[in-house]
């Protein structure tokens, strides 16, 4: 079982920057990758970035370049560096650990919100 806390949601402007953390209660190594997820109100839960346990990471066209995701593998917490936010970017964030027998596991999830 793992156990997923995210932190840092908020409300920001438009062009501001957040930071997201998701502490896991196992080692990042321990499962395939980690990943961020999305959901906006009325829309299904997209992608936005993931990192393997190799350290490889994978982001969504529409966040590329504005947003980066990295890991504290000492801590077992996973960040997501959100910057240039745009109102678009408002949903809520969920933290997602893809287990070795790809069993996903989920956080509570963390809302942001930002406004033009």
């Amino acid at each position: 079982q793992v156990q997923l806390v995210e932190s840092g949601g908020g409300m920001v402007q438009a062009g501001g920057s957040l930071r997201l953390s998701c502490a896991a209660s196992v080692s990042t190594y321990s499962v395939r990758a980690m990943g961020w997820y999305r959901q906006a109100p009325g829309k299904q839960r997209e992608l936005v970035a993931t990192i393997s346990r190799a350290g490889v990471t994978n982001y969504a066209a529409y966040v590329k370049g504005r947003f980066t995701i990295s890991r504290d593998s000492a801590k077992n917490i996973v960040y997501l560096q959100m910057n240039s936010l745009k109102p678009e970017d408002t949903a809520v964030y969920y933290c997602n650990a893809e287990g070795l027998t790809l069993i996903n596991y989920w956080g509570q999830g963390t809302q942001v919100s930002v406004s033009s």
